[in-house]
């Protein structure tokens, strides 16, 4: 699947640009490789204001948003998932603002873990955080008039979830969905299952406009996210097409599969293989020997 890389996007460091009316976005400076150009925070509303993923716990970045605010009251603090990189901010800014959280839940795998399995991604959750106020599919997260609704979309995280601004064509996509980059499914932190199945419900919206935690706006949905399952599927067939070889371990499922990627992201590749092999497995299309995890050796049942 060619993906439109964001290639001119422009961080634009401190500044909140203007997105669309009443939307607003802060970039922070924190680039890496599974960050892109930095997090992506929004300041939606006008007089009343919901901050969505204030970020890490950044100083600077929090005074960004108080300064964009300007007159304005910041009412609410949405969370789209609890990753260190959108997370941790929020407390910093409820106790200059006392505006209350709002997020699915606090950070948890998608699966038990299995005994003695190490989840390699815990140290990026931000396990403090606590919603002051829990959101199910269908709750809202009221500012002024307006209001932003949930759209449960886990797969990156357990508790992921998007935001509909009601009113408007426009869907907060976290990192369910970005143009920069394929969203990371790494278990037991997130699942496959979970994430294509997420993909179907956003597949079924009608949103004109995603607006995601990472990069630059999609702006044709409908054709990005048909391409998106393509692309997954694709990565599917091709971890099949491994296992029909005789391929039976993740690492060289990898340096095949992924031959044309810079190596230091492979490490991020096996875990996306073994999500893709976690739920063929669930379905019965491939068996495990031994613990299912890196390490197994997977055959085709």
């Amino acid at each position: 699947m060619p993906l439109v890389h964001d290639r001119d996007f422009d961080p634009s460091y401190g500044t909140a640009v203007e997105i669309a009316p009443g939307v607003r976005r802060l970039t922070v400076n924190n680039p890496g490789p599974f960050t892109f150009h930095g997090t992506n925070t929004y300041l939606v509303g006008e007089k009343d204001l919901v901050v969505i993923d204030p970020g890490p716990d950044d100083p600077g970045h929090i005074e960004a948003i108080l300064k964009a605010a300007g007159s304005a009251t910041i009412v609410a603090i949405a969370i789209t998932h609890t990753h260190r990189d959108h997370s941790p901010g929020a407390a910093r800014l409820k106790a200059v603002t006392g505006a209350p959280f709002y997020g699915e839940g606090p950070h948890r795998p998608a699966r038990p873990l299995a005994l003695g399995e190490i989840n390699p991604l815990d140290a990026s959750g931000d396990h403090d955080f606590r919603p002051d106020i829990a959101l199910s599919e269908g709750d809202t997260v009221p500012f002024g008039d307006h209001r932003l609704t949930t759209i449960p979309t886990p797969g990156h995280t357990a508790n992921h979830v998007c935001f509909d601004f009601e009113g408007t064509e426009i869907l907060f996509s976290g990192d369910h969905v970005m143009a920069w980059s394929t969203s990371i499914v790494a278990p037991p932190d997130g699942a496959m299952a979970d994430y294509m199945a997420s993909l179907e419900t956003m597949i079924a919206r009608d949103d004109g406009l995603l607006l995601p935690g990472h990069g630059g706006p999609v702006r044709d949905p409908a054709t990005y996210l048909a391409d998106l399952k393509a692309h997954r599927l694709g990565r599917e067939k091709a971890v099949l097409d491994e296992l029909a070889r005789g391929t039976h371990e993740i690492a060289a499922m990898v340096r095949s599969i992924y031959r044309d990627v810079d190596p230091v992201l492979h490490p991020a590749a096996a875990l996306s293989v073994l999500a893709h092999l976690e739920d063929l497995v669930a379905r019965g299309v491939v068996q495990c020997e031994g613990t299912l995890g890196l390490g197994g050796l997977y055959r085709l049942n």
